[in-house]
């Protein structure tokens, strides 16, 4: 039976291997999320978002499946390679409170967390961001977006996003839970625009479940995949 406590939750990591883990890890903090609708889960240390599906059994039992991750290179990386190892090893959680325990048989603990609230785990969204990178384009990015790059400012208390696709202005609202994001169908100007430049970005947005923000970089993310890269205005 799923534990309502362990999933839907922002857990924000405090302890690997025994040894208390900084609050911020490359100027982020690290987490990890477990999502019931989809039993997926979504992790990170300060640099990649790592990414699975995980089976709830009895008895407290957990297992982790590895996903693909995010491939930046971060200068520390040390942390991440640790809590994917853990994930991996981990076989069975405990709850206390609000602190969740992963561990592997009846050893010490191989992580702790921290739960936290969702309004806080959301606010580094907020502000606006430049598009840097689309994935999947057999044209160039420089190709598609030659003059303006797409830009998108979120609020996330009100749930609403505007920005520019590089030629029209749009606003549309969105969902988030923990790290999984769902945007709903933008409204836009209605410019005729040259090239295929807002016909990807629009595109691209449409596919995104999960996003993760690394300082002054958002990446969108679809399944395991990042689809869209953004910097900080």
């Amino acid at each position: 039976m799923i534990t309502n406590s362990l999933v839907d939750t922002q857990w924000k990591l405090i302890e690997l291997n025994g040894k208390p883990v900084d609050d911020k890890i490359n100027g982020k903090e690290p987490f990890l999320r477990l999502q019931q609708a989809d039993k997926r889960y979504m992790a990170s240390a300060g640099c990649n978002g790592i990414g699975g599906q995980f089976t709830l059994l009895e008895n407290g039992r957990i297992k982790f499946s590895q996903g693909m991750s995010t491939m930046m290179a971060c200068e520390n990386m040390e942390v991440e390679t640790q809590l994917a190892n853990v994930l991996i090893a981990a076989d069975n959680y405990t709850i206390n409170g609000s602190t969740l325990s992963l561990n592997k048989g009846r050893m010490a603990p191989l992580a702790r967390f921290q739960a936290i609230e969702a309004s806080t785990a959301n606010n580094e969204l907020n502000g606006t961001w430049e598009v840097d990178y689309v994935s999947g384009s057999r044209i160039a990015f420089d190709g598609l977006y030659p003059n303006k790059k797409p830009i998108i400012t979120f609020n996330t208390a009100d749930n609403k996003l505007t920005g520019n696709s590089s030629c029209n202005n749009f606003n549309t609202t969105f969902k988030i839970d923990g790290n999984f994001i769902k945007f709903n169908s933008p409204m836009a100007t209605k410019m005729a625009c040259p090239g295929e430049g807002e016909t990807v970005f629009f595109n691209t947005l449409k596919t995104v479940n999960k996003y993760d923000v690394n300082g002054n970089t958002l990446n969108l993310i679809m399944g395991d995949i990042a689809v869209m890269r953004l910097q900080k205005k």
